[in-house]
């Protein structure tokens, strides 16, 4: 893609049982997954910042598999996600998203971990500055990563939604 091409994102809202949230996705993959009961001003924010040549366009018809298996996540009903990601990032911060989807279902571990499992244990602030930037709540499961002393650290969608996502895994 050259530099002035334009980027078609398509998006489309998830709302159930008391979750709301921005979806959208290129043709590679889901590339954003926005924060609980944030707008449509949130995520146009985000991709203005993140990828400045995203056209935005909604269409449920391009998101409805990704929609149907995050529905399926926040109802109990899937523990694993099947889907493509559409993640860009540096070199760091991929390889934290990378290792972000190796923690299973139900188990949490610390930034600390994340940086030993990627080489590079000096980097702890780090691994949370590239676990603030994951585009792709919940299914990049950013959410299970806590701090040594069990605390829940930050989080992009804001502490109560982690700990909603966290019990939701219970």
């Amino acid at each position: 893609m050259n530099v002035n091409e334009k980027e078609t994102i398509y998006y489309d809202q998830l709302s159930m049982d008391g979750w709301t949230m921005y979806i959208a996705t290129t043709e590679k993959g889901l590339c954003f997954v926005g924060s609980q009961a944030e707008g449509y001003d949130a995520m146009k924010d985000w991709f203005a910042r993140h990828r400045p040549r995203a056209v935005l366009i909604e269409d449920l018809n391009k998101v409805i598999v990704y929609k149907e298996q995050l529905v399926e996540y926040l109802r109990g009903e899937r523990k694993v996600f099947d889907l493509q990601v559409d993640l860009i990032g540096t070199e760091f911060q991929t390889a934290v998203w990378d290792e972000l989807q190796k923690i299973p279902f139900g188990e949490t571990t610390s930034y600390s971990n994340i940086a030993e499992q990627i080489n590079r244990p000096t980097s702890v602030r780090a691994v949370g500055t590239a676990i603030g930037a994951n585009p792709v709540l919940i299914v990049v499961p950013c959410h299970r990563v806590i701090s040594k002393s069990g605390k829940m650290g930050g989080y992009r969608g804001g502490i109560s939604m982690k700990e909603s996502l966290l019990q939701l895994e219970k």
